[in-house]
């Protein structure tokens, strides 16, 4: 069974949290300072290095000003 983050649904959804900050007019510093993380930890999410959970996700959705159905569509 292949883990979920290396599947083409997850980096589609990674692509959206992505694509969702960069709409928002915002640098992965500016989010990482929102969320109290290290600029790295953003770039690893981008990546698809790190796994999000659902909470996180959560995070994300309101700071971009989108709801968390965006991320799973």
């Amino acid at each position: 069974m292949d883990k979920t983050i290396n599947t083409k649904e997850y980096a589609r959804f990674i692509e959206k949290l992505r694509k969702a900050r960069l709409k928002a007019g915002l640098r992965q510093i500016d989010v990482a300072r929102k969320v109290k993380r290290p600029q790295s930890y953003i770039s690893r999410v981008e990546s698809g290095e790190y796994r999000l959970d659902i909470l996180e996700v959560k995070k994300f959705a309101k700071i971009y000003g989108k709801s968390i159905k965006y991320f799973l569509r």
